[in-house]
């Protein structure tokens, strides 16, 4: 059996008594799945962190719209920079679709004791990763620990360096986890069809103008397998006027309908009233 990796130890202090019960290396791909799944609707707090030019920033300063937080180490010969890559491709798409800044991107380097900013900074360099946006940071091991917890992320030290979940998050504008994504090649809509959601999505579609053309944004774009692209489908909008207009045409077809019986369905009964009271006055 593994021994308990000196990582988990103070993680296991950081997020409580509960959490400490289990030593997470342990854990099954189901469990480490769970685990992560739990994170969903939990809010970041706000931890500090270095940018790669080695400025403070913390987790509030990218909040206000949606940000996606990927978690790697430097010296990562495999999964991270194909997840890094990976997310970039995706993170293009998006940007395409939902605008330039309709959200941020932050990769964070979960071996706080060598990565620093000069090689988050490299790191970023080495991996063709100049997307305006997009911040890569270090952090102290306190600050890594209660993200991660906060994020569902699991990691510890193996005999290649680390062992780690194959993970992405999206966090909603105002700091609640919404998203996970898994695997080191995911397709791209599985990043933006989350992002779409969070930046064309409103709770009340019909309060503003601008409510409305971004429900419309929301189920007029779509993936396009051919060209790798979103885009505004108008055939959607145009079938939902068309239907529109056929379902009003056949309501007033039946309105004018049930109008023309109605007339008629009168004047026989007045036809008949009259017919009864000229018998009527015959017989008298």
């Amino acid at each position: 059996m593994r021994l308990l990796p000196f990582l988990l130890i103070f993680l296991a202090i950081l997020a409580g008594p509960a959490n400490a019960a289990k030593d997470r290396s342990d854990f099954t791909p189901e469990q480490a799945l769970q685990y992560s799944q739990n994170a969903l609707g939990r809010t970041v707090g706000n931890y500090e962190f270095r940018d790669s030019a080695g400025n403070l920033v913390r987790m509030s300063d990218f909040l206000g719209k949606p940000v996606v937080v990927s978690f790697i180490y430097t010296s990562c010969a495999e999964s991270c920079p194909v997840i890094t890559e990976t997310l970039a491709e995706a993170a293009d798409v998006a940007r395409d679709a939902l605008g330039d800044d309709s959200f941020s991107v932050i990769s964070i380097g979960f071996d706080s004791a060598s990565d620093s900013p000069d090689r988050m900074r490299y790191f970023a360099k080495q991996h063709g990763i100049n997307l305006d946006g997009w911040k890569f940071l270090s952090g102290d091991l306190s600050s890594v620990l209660a993200l991660s917890n906060d994020l569902g992320f699991i990691f510890y030290r193996s005999a290649k360096g680390f062992d780690h979940l194959s993970q992405v998050s999206v966090i909603a504008a105002d700091g609640t986890v919404y998203r996970q994504i898994y695997g080191q090649n995911f397709d791209k809509p599985l990043l933006v069809e989350p992002l779409k959601e969070l930046v064309f999505g409103t709770e009340a579609p019909l309060a503003s103008f601008a409510d409305l053309i971004n429900k419309v944004r929301l189920f007029c774009t779509i993936y396009d397998p051919a060209a790798d692209r979103y885009r505004f489908d108008y055939s959607i909008f145009i079938k939902l006027i068309v239907g529109t207009l056929i379902v009003g045409s056949m309501g007033i077809f039946v309105t004018r309908e049930w109008w023309r019986i109605w007339k008629t369905s009168r004047r026989r009964k007045a036809e008949l009233l009259t017919k009864k009271s000229h018998t009527s006055e015959t017989a008298s």
